[in-house]
């Protein structure tokens, strides 16, 4: 089990740099006992950042703890058997393998192999394990390792794009087996995804990360509560100041004479326009893949602003 009252998973200050991409500083804590979906675009750092906590990569700066226990503290062998990680590619050196000889591998490595729950699995995932490894469909092979990945019953999920070429069948088989890996409440899963409704249905927090860089983390439910955009029909000259001081303001601009306005605290936003008998043409909840790009956007403009030494 992780620590009483500790968090499953805890970066300090962590900086991974390569000629093309630089990561961090990360400074994030992950809720044991809840799902946690780190949602981003292509190249945000996020299977880097699953890399670092497995120790697969070294971190130029920072400290990490997986389960209480301090990534590079020599307890590596002990601590990836209390982790479940499917990573976003499949290995390539096992093609060659049966499924049921890595099915076997699997059940020597890990001491609490649960093979009545493997074999569940399998038939759930309706997965051939006696096909060679090769052999199998993109779909197949992602249901098989995540059978691998599950069957040891693992304190701690990490999932790259774990739905990458499941069909809406497999996914949906997918998504009840988490929901029940999490029932005990003394599981935590860390997912790495672009499927909004995957977030929609597993996540209990998200993570937003862009460039290397965290964004924020969110409760789920009180993010799409929260976020709202407006639309205002005239000017921009006309509505621009009028809008600028309204709470939560996380975007605002014109397009082909509406202005839109974005919040992430649409109740005080919702007072702030009625006192001041500010009436929006039209308004609506925003879904995440939305509120990420508002937050792509955000970031791209801060980024410019400090290559002109301007600091926001």
């Amino acid at each position: 089990m992780s620590v009483s009252g500790q968090p499953a998973v805890r970066l300090s200050g962590v900086r991974y740099g390569q000629s093309h991409f630089q990561l961090g500083p990360l400074d994030l804590e992950v809720p044991a006992g809840f799902v946690t979906a780190i949602v981003g675009p292509n190249s945000s750092g996020k299977s880097t950042t699953f890399r670092l906590m497995l120790d697969l990569m070294k971190p130029d700066e920072g400290s990490i703890e997986v389960l209480g226990t301090r990534i590079g503290s020599g307890k590596r062998t002990e601590l990836l058997r209390r982790i479940g990680y499917l990573p976003e590619e499949p290995y390539r050196h096992d093609s060659a393998l049966r499924g049921a000889d890595k099915a076997e591998f699997y059940r020597y490595w890990y001491p609490d192999w649960d093979d009545p729950y493997y074999q569940d699995l399998i038939r759930l995932f309706e997965v051939n394990p006696s096909l060679r490894l090769g052999s199998m469909s993109k779909g197949m092979r992602r249901k098989f390792d995540l059978a691998l990945t599950l069957a040891h019953r693992p304190e701690l999920l990490l999932l790259d794009e774990p739905s990458s070429g499941l069909d809406p069948i497999a996914w949906r088989t997918m998504i009840d087996i988490l929901h029940r890996y999490m029932e005990s409440g003394e599981r935590t899963i860390l997912i790495a995804t672009h499927v909004v409704e995957e977030v929609k249905r597993l996540a209990d927090y998200i993570v937003f990360m862009v460039n290397g860089r965290v964004l924020g983390m969110f409760e789920k439910d009180e993010t799409l509560t929260s976020w709202h955009q407006y639309y205002f029909m005239g000017s921009g000259e006309q509505w621009l100041g009028a809008l600028s001081g309204m709470p939560g303001l996380a975007a605002l601009g014109e397009t082909g004479g509406i202005v839109r306005a974005v919040t992430s605290s649409a109740r005080e936003a919702e007072a702030w326009l009625a006192a001041r008998g500010l009436e929006p043409a039209g308004r609506n909840a925003m879904e995440l893949d939305e509120i990420l790009a508002v937050l792509v956007e955000r970031e791209k403009t801060v980024g410019l602003q400090g290559t002109k030494g301007v600091r926001t």
